[in-house]
């Protein structure tokens, strides 16, 4: 075909249009931003823990590898939103306004898209249905909530693909297959941000049949792929929610004639809230659905009577009513119940499950404003700025109310329990917040009113575990988590705190045992493994704690804690190099880490490096002044130093005094240290008088050993001679 030739009019009337058209962007852009201003200095809540805050796969030196090629994802299969993660992780850390920004900036973005998708399809009133999204506060979970990145980021490049189709199918577009191209490959990001992105062969064929271009063989061939990847990816979901988040059990048996039930109830639930949006919340009241209801049956027959109605009325508005209406159930499906998803144990819908899906009746209901506006107020070419304005302006009010809901956890789940009181799933998370505050007696009566509403919630009991033990209540505690775990065999976290608690107990088989269950069922569990190696380190079993912290480390590099225990055991056992690196390696994760600063002390006295022992002891003592083992090792080095430049008796006597007082002065080892630095200032008197009641504490707990160097120590003292450890030769 023929390209057609603008004409001069047109050339002379496109160029005003475009210089302005940057000014109704930019209005969009801004409007967004300001609406969602209480977004800007929100916090993490619900599951942005599990997605960013205590993801060990945005901080692992592997962690790329195992978000595109593992099954390591603490949710679904979703590589480019855990990818984008990762980027952020390395950047702002956990400053969770940088997570937040990218969701605003991302939703900006989608609702230019949506601007420039409708304009190039020529759907009238275009800027106002983008504004209308962008503005709208069904879309505040999807921009508000950290997690819903996968929301956005899907969308993005799920409109960037409509556009690259749009072009590729425009007689008019030069060398048309390299957008077929990029839209391939901006629908395979769509679908590694989120699969719901698996409906847009939909979208595509929708199109086609908005701009009556034949849907012939060739067409369908182009289809194709998109079709075969929306499938797999489909399919990956599907295995992945049945077999690696656990959608299974009674909840998720439900029959066909029950999901359809759901789905059409859902479809008008969704609709209402598009065209009134009031009573928004984070969790709606799950819906009882029963095929033996008449009543259920209403919503399946006003949305069969509602397809009639818009068939027929095609005659007279032409096929975008149809098309809008397509495109809302179409991208809702893989959302609506057909399919069990894991969230459906809260609620079958959610404010985010429609946040691309709004387009088709947004985009309607705003051609149908422009449209009859133009022919009811014809002349009076004030009323669409003013009446678009007014609508725009209490969108915006609305979306900056919701968005305060999701300043913070306690924020958030309060105001879901005042619209929707039985859930128990807020209670539950509302005490948690209140957990964390350590606010406990606070928090165990919501967990116990989330226990009344939901008996069986083993969340509830687990919760009620943690608080408990942080009172003291040890048996409350493990009798608690038995109760998780017998509701969930597989609570991996219920099985890793009770092993905490036997560790406490020193009950350490038993802890053991449940730290292994614990990694079973969780096989990326870097604190199972850390504490795991302790309650071996604690038996003495070394290699076996040497290879669980290795494992923790792996998971979890910026582990101070474990990088400390490594090099305690690599101490003990004489390899200091590898001891030293890694207390070096606490320190730069941890630099205000007093027991490593004493560790390296430790280990480069050990190897008679006794001025950087001496530094490393000073700056423990300087982080905690009452630390007792590092002035002590501090007071011993500046008393018995084989360097004499180094020692410094007065001050040893200082520092060995207050390690004393700090571990009650019955100390047989600090009293050893106070000895020897009462001999190194020549008060043989006192040292004599201190030996000697150390020695006396050592025969009294049959250390041997100690009591043979004291007896050693006590001579010299006697004979006025003070104690100094023997220069060491190499």
């Amino acid at each position: 075909m023929k390209r057609q030739k603008k004409s001069p009019a047109n050339e002379q009337a496109e160029p005003p249009a475009w210089r302005h058209a940057w000014l109704f962007g930019l209005f969009i852009v801004a409007a967004t931003i300001i609406a969602y201003h209480p977004a800007w200095h929100a916090g993490f809540i619900w599951d942005d823990d599990d997605y960013v805050t205590e993801n060990p796969l945005l901080t692992a030196p592997d962690g790329l590898r195992r978000i595109w090629f593992s099954h390591d994802s603490p949710s679904q299969y979703f590589p480019l939103t855990y990818t984008a993660f990762y980027v952020e992780r390395a950047l702002w850390g956990l400053n969770p306004a940088g997570y937040h920004w990218v969701n605003l900036l991302l939703h900006a973005a989608n609702a230019l898209l949506v601007w420039r998708v409708l304009a190039r399809l020529r759907v009238p009133g275009a800027w106002l249905a983008a504004a209308v999204f962008a503005l709208h506060p069904v879309q505040v979970e999807s921009v508000a909530w950290i997690t819903e990145r996968k929301n956005v980021l899907m969308g993005f490049f799920f409109l960037l693909t409509l556009w690259a189709w749009i072009r590729f199918i425009d007689d008019r577009s030069k060398r048309p297959w390299r957008f077929y191209v990029l839209a391939l490959v901006f629908y395979a990001l769509a679908l590694f941000a989120k699969t719901t992105a698996c409906t847009l062969p939909a979208a595509l064929l929708l199109i086609l049949w908005l701009k009556k271009t034949p849907i012939n063989w060739r067409r369908l061939a182009q289809v194709a792929p998109f079709v075969a990847m929306g499938i797999g990816m489909g399919l990956v979901t599907v295995w992945w929610e049945h077999y690696h988040i656990g959608t299974q059990g009674k909840l998720f048996e439900i029959g066909p004639v029950e999901r359809v039930l759901i789905a059409s109830r859902a479809v008008w639930f969704y609709a209402g809230k598009l065209l009134w949006p009031a009573n928004l919340t984070f969790s709606y009241p799950r819906w009882t659905i029963s095929s033996s209801d008449p009543r259920a049956y209403g919503w399946v027959l006003a949305t069969a009577a509602l397809g009639v109605v818009i068939w027929r009325a095609r005659r007279w508005t032409g096929r975008s009513v149809e098309v809008a209406a397509a495109f809302f159930a179409v991208t809702l499906s893989p959302v609506l119940g057909f399919i069990m998803l894991y969230t459906f144990l809260y609620s079958f819908v959610a404010d985010h499950y429609q946040y691309l899906a709004c387009i088709g009746p947004i985009a309607l209901a705003a051609a149908g404003m422009k449209i009859g506006l133009g022919r009811v107020a014809a002349g009076k070419t004030f009323l669409q700025p003013v009446l678009s304005a007014a609508l725009l302006m209490t969108l915006g009010a609305l979306t900056w109310k919701q968005c305060g809901i999701y300043a913070d956890a306690e924020t958030l789940w309060q105001a879901t329990l005042r619209l929707n009181p039985a859930s128990w799933m807020a209670q539950c998370n509302l005490g948690s917040a209140f957990l964390d505050k350590g606010q406990v007696d606070v928090a165990i009566g919501h967990f116990q009113k989330a226990l009344d509403i939901k008996p069986d919630y083993a969340e509830a009991f687990y919760n009620l575990g943690l608080s408990f033990r942080k009172q003291g209540r040890l048996d409350e505690a493990i009798a608690h988590y038995q109760k998780a775990l017998a509701i969930r065999p597989g609570y991996a976290e219920a099985h890793y705190n009770l092993g905490n608690v036997f560790a406490q107990q020193a009950r350490l088989d038993e802890a053991i045992a449940h730290y292994q269950l614990a990694l079973q069922f969780k096989p990326g569990y870097a604190e199972a493994h850390y504490n795991l190696g302790t309650a071996f380190f604690q038996q003495g079993k070394m290699d076996e704690a040497i290879a669980q912290y290795q494992k923790a480390l792996e998971i979890k590099p910026d582990n101070a804690e474990a990088h400390y225990t490594l090099g305690t055991i690599f101490g003990q056992q004489g390899r200091m190099d590898e001891a030293i690196r890694h207390f070096q390696k606490a320190l730069e994760i941890k630099p205000a880490y007093a027991d490593a600063q004493n560790g390296l002390g430790n280990g480069f006295s050990q190897m008679g490096r006794m001025d950087e022992a001496i530094a490393h002891y000073q700056k423990a003592v300087e982080i905690s002044p009452d630390y007792a083992e590092a002035r002590k090792n501090l007071a011993w080095i500046l008393a018995t130093c084989p360097q004499a430049a180094l020692r410094n008796g007065n001050k040893a006597v200082e520092l060995a005094q207050r390690a004393n007082q700090l571990t009650g002065g019955e100390n047989p080892l600090m009293l050893c240290t106070l000895a020897a630095a009462c001999a190194e200032a020549g008060r043989f008197p006192e040292a004599v008088e201190t030996a000697r009641h150390a020695l006396r504490l050592a025969e009294a707990q049959s250390n041997s050993r100690l009591a043979g160097q004291l007896q050693f120590e006590l001579n010299l003292y006697q004979s006025g001679s003070p104690f100094h450890i023997p220069e060491q030769t190499h």
